[in-house]
């Protein structure tokens, strides 16, 4: 028997990836209901070669309903997660609402697996960020094999990290350039189009942006907690796919070649590192993979026992529904969750 699945944020970018995804790997499913506010009850969206109607998340009965994978933000996720969660329904929720809660397991498959067991106190799991989860994915190997004790990391993060409004703004944007219309910014706090802006979320307190903030206490609680970390957050004018430039100190040596040959086994990864020019991949190549790209490995000089390296994920996938979804195979293939009986 297969699951039944609902999507709650079936309207936008990831929730229609997470519709798109779950047919790609044809996740065993018996029923997908998509989900969406209000505004969007009735609109269509895809899912494999079938065409759902939008059906209203508010009135929407989750007690025979298996997964939610809910991507209609913080808001909403806190209001309704415990509520679904109440009803029997296991949570996969992509906002930020959940994530550093002790009763709520944070998880990537390739990097914690074991702990998606942990969700039956509320019925929640908890997808990292974006940024967040690109970086753990090429972490977890090289900590298992050399143990990291620092990471400086700077990430170049697309448009697309901000939704839909993001990706129209700079394309708006980039014609009004083109054009010699006057530019308008809605959604970003300056001009993003042939423009980079060292702000992603709000400022905190002690000068780091809440993004930055997100990336460390989430590597902590997924890889480990006595990793340091400090990073820089800046948005780029790419529609989709994350980059990031990370800087590893490790506790024992660990050379380039070794590296490599670490990553080139790890699941969830693909190395492309050639020292010629276009030996490593772009955001642009990255756009639609599932794989994180792994690029310009090379010893770090400046302290004992560094390397360097590139990595590249399209946000919307690895970074979001791909994530998600292999949550929800982790539940079926533990079977951690089983499919509720249906009513003759």
């Amino acid at each position: 028997m297969g699951y039944k699945v609902a999507v709650a944020g079936a309207t936008g970018n990831v929730g229609r990836e997470m519709l798109d995804i779950l047919a790609e790997r044809r996740f065993p499913v018996s029923e997908v209901v998509a989900l969406a506010s209000s505004r969007s009850i009735g609109a269509e969206v895809s899912f494999g070669d079938k065409t759902l109607k939008c059906r209203h998340l508010d009135t929407y009965d989750f007690s025979d309903t298996d997964i939610c994978l809910m991507s209609a933000g913080g808001d909403v996720s806190r209001e309704w997660a415990p509520r679904i969660g109440a009803q029997g329904c296991v949570v996969i929720d992509n906002s930020s609402a959940w994530r550093m809660d002790p009763d709520v397991p944070l998880v990537v498959p390739e990097v914690n697996a074991d702990a998606a067991a942990g969700f039956t106190k509320k019925n929640i799991i908890a997808n990292p960020n974006c940024s967040t989860a690109q970086l753990v994915v090429v972490l977890k190997p090289l900590h298992d094999a050399a143990k990291i004790k620092r990471v400086v990391v700077s990430t170049y993060q697309s448009v697309s990290g901000a939704g839909k409004e993001g990706m129209d703004e700079l394309f708006a944007q980039t014609r009004s350039v083109f054009v010699s219309d006057p530019l308008e910014s809605k959604k970003f706090p300056k001009r993003i189009a042939f423009n980079l802006i060292p702000q992603i979320d709000v400022f905190m307190d002690d000068g780091f942006t809440k993004e930055e903030w997100k990336m460390v206490v989430e590597t902590k609680k997924i890889l480990d907690p006595k990793i340091k970390l400090v990073a820089t957050c800046v948005r780029v004018p790419v529609f989709i796919s994350h980059s990031e430039a990370v800087n590893i100190e490790f506790e024992k040596p660990l050379s380039p070649d070794e590296a490599r040959d670490i990553l080139r086994e790890a699941p969830g990864v693909l190395v492309i590192d050639k020292r010629e020019p276009g030996g490593y991949i772009t955001p642009h190549e990255a756009a639609g993979e599932d794989a994180t790209y792994v690029s310009r490995i090379r010893d770090d000089p400046t302290i004992e026992n560094g390397l360097v390296l590139w990595c590249v994920s399209d946000n919307l996938r690895k970074g979001a529904a791909l994530n998600a979804v292999q949550i929800a195979e982790v539940l079926a293939n533990r079977k951690l969750v089983t499919p509720k009986k249906k009513a003759a």
